[in-house]
This record gives structure tokens, sequence and C-alpha cells, in this order.
């Protein structure tokens, strides 16, 4: 096997072994995105009894964004755990004095929060289904390669939350958890764009999200999605991929130029 192949395959064991030794961390997995669905499974149920006939499927849109918004943070959240794991286990100073490249570690974040992913969209999928007769699999021609655009999307701000922590460290984590949420209300998760006011719809449409999302309830009506859906979507996630590739690769180099490397998880 290609020695950085084996490299990022030993990283993925290392982040993917923590669940098996940790319940509290295999439990995290699933806790958080089981609950957010439960409660909005329920609200659906709720909404499906007082509406009009034509509401069911209406309501039953908040359960695709709420899988597919919970795929995408996901993603942003493995990125920058994977480096949280190496600043509070005390392990970055190892981890950087490994024969480990800056991509191989950013590809062994990537696949360990795909793993992560696929294991939970498949239980929210089972979920859904169960409780308020969500079939992911009618729509999953369309579903996936939005699921994955999503994914890609959340890589990109997990290199950003990832870079900034680096430079920053502890000051910064704050934003681990924030800057998702900052996006979500331009994301239009859960609602049309033109339902926004005409300030915030050109930051919205800015967003490979935005495009994700109103792709995502247009296979849901049984629409086929646009061609130029699909090209915003791959062409937003491409230029926001290389910008937020670049902004880690610069806040790395100038944390380690800086000292910030040395000190992160050693306080």
């Amino acid at each position: 096997m290609n020695a950085s192949l084996q490299r990022i395959q030993a990283l993925w064991l290392r982040y993917a072994l923590l669940h098996r030794r940790s319940l509290v961390r295999a439990f995290d997995i699933v806790f958080w995105p089981v609950l957010d669905l439960l409660v909005w499974s329920f609200v659906t149920r709720y909404l499906q009894q007082v509406i009009t006939p034509t509401g069911p499927k209406v309501v039953l849109f908040f359960i695709g964004a709420l899988i597919g918004w919970d795929i995408h943070y996901r993603g942003q959240q493995a990125v920058t755990i994977s480096l949280m794991e190496e600043i509070w286990t005390r392990n970055l100073v190892n981890l950087l004095i490994a024969p480990v490249r800056l991509w191989e570690w950013v590809c062994a974040s990537f696949l360990y929060g795909a793993t992560k992913i696929a294991v939970v969209a498949v239980l929210l999928s089972l979920i859904a289904k169960a409780l308020v007769s969500f079939n992911i699999l009618a729509i999953s021609g369309s579903f996936i390669p939005l699921a994955a655009s999503l994914l890609f999307f959340g890589w990109s701000i997990g290199l950003v939350t990832a870079g900034i922590l680096l430079r920053y460290g502890y000051a910064a984590e704050a934003l681990i958890w924030g800057i998702p949420f900052l996006l979500q209300p331009f994301s239009c998760v859960f609602y049309p764009v033109h339902s926004l006011p005409a300030w915030a719809q050109p930051i919205a449409l800015a967003l490979p999200t935005t495009h994700a999302f109103e792709a995502l309830r247009m296979a849901m009506r049984g629409e086929a999605v646009q061609a130029s859906s699909w090209l915003w979507i791959v062409g937003l996630n491409a230029v926001y991929f290389a910008l937020a590739l670049a902004l880690f690769v610069r806040m790395f180099r100038r944390a380690r130029v800086g000292g910030q490397l040395g000190r992160l998880g050693q306080d």
C-alpha cells in the first residue's frame, strides 16, 4: 500500500477507535442528530393533523432539510473535532513530529467525517421512515449527490474553523460551534430564497448550501433538479473549498512560525 494511504488509514483508525474505547464519544455521534429528528418528527406529525390536506407533503420538507443540514454540520464538525481531539489529548506535538503530511491529516479527517455521517444518515433515514413515513429512497437519485455537496461545503467550513483554531488557540474554540449556525439563516434550510428580505437574498445565493436545499425541495416535489442548480452547487463548492484550503494552510504556517503549534494542548 502507498505510504500516504497507510498514514491516512492510521489516522482514520486513531479517530475511529476513540469511539470504540469511549461510550460517551460513540453516544455523541447519534445523540444530537436523533434528538433533533425526534423533535421535528413530532412537530411534523402534529402539523399533519391540523393543516390542510396538502400539508403533509409540505411539512415533510422539514425532515429532508433536517437530515441534509445535519450532514453539512457533522461534516464541518468532523474536521475541527479531529483537531480538537489532538489538542484535548495533548497529542498535537506528537502528530506534528510524526511522518504525517498536512494533506494526509486533512484527508483522514474527511474520511473520518464521512464515516460518521454515513452511519448517522442511515439511522436518521430509518427513524424518519418509521415515524413520519419519510422515504428518502424515493429521492435517492438526487439526495445522494446533494448530500455529498452539503458534506463538501461542511469540510470547507471545517478547514476554516480548524485554521482559525490553530492560529488563535482556545480563544477561537467557540467558532467551532458558531460559524455553521451563523450561515444557517442564509442557507435557506427550511424555507425558499424568495422568503428572505431583499438584502439577504444575494448573501443566500452566494452559498452552495442554499442551492442544495432549493434543489432538495425540488426533488421532494417530484421535479427534476435543473442543470443550472448543479452548476451553482459544484462551482461555489469548488471556489469555497479552494479558499478554505488556502486559508487553512496559511493559518497553519503562521501558527508554526509563531510557535502557537507547540503551545496548543500543552497548557
